[in-house]
């Protein structure tokens, strides 16, 4: 039997900050997570010399991004260049990025040109809250006219969101996504799995206890308090304080009686993003320009990572490529699809081809700010003391990443919030004797 202040259920991104965080106040902390490797979905894996993520992933200047700085990481890597070409009708032209490319495109009218360049600038100063409880449909057929300037924000807000209908999302949220990408997105060198490796040395350093390769099989609650977390080798830990960094379903199951509390309706109106994932490492580019593509009448995106990190150890060219995905997939298809938007950025690939990977379904996220939603996941549960819930799927507002960040210190900030009323209530209860 042990006994700590704070179990972190789950070691990707929400789970390591919360840890980090928890330390950080003083909280004796262990996190518990069921791989072998700690980062959940931010791992890299390396494969003939070239480091590969679980699928396109970028930084941009939101919450993550700034947790990241606050805690000391180095978060090396690079800017890349924000020119970009869109997939429209089987062709390339270059999109709207910069004065250049947005007088020069072929793919806006002269007044469509000056809608964009108009609404942009717009949004860069807007304050999107006023959104939260529409559609990214609904903002975008209510504030841009021409369809062309339609279908480019639709492809723009797609990445942003990495969801691929235009329905569901509440707009406020991905539109102040957008603003953060549109301050620049910083890809990392050596993937994503070099910024884990930093957060585990922090934790670490921090004096976190870190186990791996551990599976925990349920939260003991009884009396609607936490007591102690067992796992399935037969360890228990006391604690008065569980943070469940895991997907909603898994939050569930591992809480007895969970239908009666917050995780049951959680885990039902949480609605999965998934994204068809195409890597390949090339000895060279075919075509050097042609390095960065949103799709437009495609669900798709493009991009060259190597043009700004470090994910080779030979001079490789590391590409990912998504497809964003709805409920009914084809692995096949979605594969043709990807290798076809390859073909047109990167004719003649397969003869520079080093190394691929793909994942046909990956998660993105288990859930997101969406019309559905009955109400925003945590920090705690509250019908039982101590548990609390973080990952990117507790959303508040923030998209992905940002939401694991957020919604790890938000329990982080419930927690020692509760601890102070208690003992306030404490003193209040000595000085009245």
């Amino acid at each position: 039997m042990q006994k700590v202040d704070v179990v972190v259920v789950g070691g990707g991104i929400a789970g390591l900050t919360a840890a980090i965080y928890a330390a950080k106040a003083g909280k004796q902390t262990v996190v518990i997570e069921k791989q072998e490797r700690l980062g959940g979905r931010a791992i890299s894996n390396k494969k003939k010399r070239a480091y590969f993520n679980l699928g396109a992933h970028s930084l941009y200047k939101g919450d993550a991004y700034a947790t990241f700085r606050e805690l000391g990481l180095t978060l090396q890597g690079k800017q890349p260049s924000a020119f970009a070409y869109g997939v429209w009708k089987g062709k390339l032209s270059a999109l709207p990025s910069d004065m250049k490319s947005l007088f020069t495109t072929p793919l806006l009218s002269w007044k469509g040109k000056m809608e964009f360049a108009s609404c942009l600038m717009k949004l860069m100063k807007a304050d999107t809250h006023p959104f939260d409880r529409i559609s990214i449909r609904e903002w975008v057929e209510g504030n841009l006219r021409d369809p062309m300037v339609r279908n480019i924000f639709y492809s723009l807000l797609r990445a942003a969101s990495y969801v691929v209908g235009p329905d569901l999302p509440a707009a406020g949220p991905v539109l102040k996504q957008l603003q953060n990408a549109l301050k620049g997105a910083l890809y990392l060198d050596r993937g994503w799995g070099a910024l884990v490796e930093e957060l585990r040395t922090k934790a670490a350093d921090l004096g976190v206890r870190l186990l791996t390769n551990t599976k925990v099989s349920s939260v003991d609650i009884r009396g609607g308090i936490v007591r102690q977390v067992l796992c399935e080798d037969g360890t228990k830990i006391n604690t008065r304080h569980v943070i469940l960094a895991t997907p909603p379903a898994v939050a569930n199951d591992l809480v007895p009686f969970a239908e009666n509390t917050a995780l049951r309706t959680w885990k039902e109106q949480a609605i999965e993003v998934n994204a068809a994932c195409l890597d390949v490492a090339l000895n060279r580019l075919p075509k050097p320009k042609q390095q960065f593509a949103y799709g437009i009448d495609q669900t798709v995106l493009f991009s060259n990572y190597s043009r700004a990190a470090y994910l080779s150890d030979d001079g490789a060219q590391v590409i990912s490529l998504i497809k964003y995905q709805g409920k009914d997939t084809d692995a096949d298809k979605d594969l043709h699809e990807l290798e076809g938007v390859l073909d047109l950025m990167q004719p003649g690939w397969r003869d520079e081809l080093i190394v691929k990977q793909y994942l046909p379904r990956m998660t993105v996220c288990h859930d997101f700010m969406h019309l559905k939603r009955l109400e925003n996941p945590g920090p705690a549960v509250p019908e039982i003391q101590g548990l609390y819930v973080a990952g990117e799927w507790a959303s508040h507002g923030e998209v992905l990443v940002d939401a694991a960040t957020a919604s790890a210190k938000r329990a982080v900030q419930h927690m020692l919030s509760l601890e102070d009323k208690e003992r306030n209530a404490q003193y209040e209860h000595r000085g009245v004797i």
